[in-house]
């Protein structure tokens, strides 16, 4: 009997992850198997191969042939190496970087959150911060300016005075026009 490790296929369809086994040569992919050495993830980033060296260095002793992909990834951890003798056991299998716990970022951006200021926002919109600056900014007030202002202010004033509602306003208004096209006109 010919014994291979081959790669058996799990998961979905488009996530899969695969064993590492010992199986018979004649056997379908994912059929029985004599033994279960590892795993391989290509989904996640660097992908994942866990391969029990010591069951992989007896069955390569043994005979058991790899196929093409085991191979890559026996190549990849260094156990192609070990067995045949060839320098590079070291491989070049990447680890995943070791991940923060969840206790401690919550803590961080718990403190992180208390040194905020309570206000609400910390930059102004622009028309916000054209109003600070125009309220911060020394009024230069002359006398002419100020007489301006008043002469701007008393007609304001003679037409609230005259017209108490606003259905006399409206009619001041309508009459007005009418009386100046007429002096036009003639």
């Amino acid at each position: 009997m010919s014994v291979k490790i081959k790669l058996m296929r799990l998961g979905k369809i488009r996530t899969p992850h695969f064993r590492i086994v010992i199986a018979d040569s004649r056997s379908a992919r994912n059929s029985k198997q004599i033994e279960e050495v590892g795993r391989y993830s290509p989904a996640s980033d660097p992908s994942l191969i866990e391969v029990n060296s010591d069951r992989i260095q007896y069955w390569l002793g043994v005979g058991a042939q790899p196929t093409e992909a085991v191979s890559a990834l026996l190549k990849i951890t260094g156990d192609y190496q070990k067995a045949n003798k060839l320098p590079g056991t070291e491989g070049t299998l990447k680890s995943v970087p070791a991940r923060a716990e969840k206790r401690t970022a919550y803590e961080a951006a718990v403190k992180e959150a208390m040194n905020e200021p309570k206000d609400g926002a910390t930059t102004l919109k622009k028309k916000a911060a054209e109003k600070l600056a125009a309220k911060s900014a020394p009024a230069e007030t002359t006398a002419e300016s100020t007489e301006q202002v008043s002469a701007s202010e008393a007609p304001v004033s003679e037409v609230s005075a005259e017209a108490s509602t606003p259905t006399e306003q409206k009619s001041e208004t309508e009459t007005q026009p009418s009386a100046e096209s007429n002096e036009a006109s003639s």
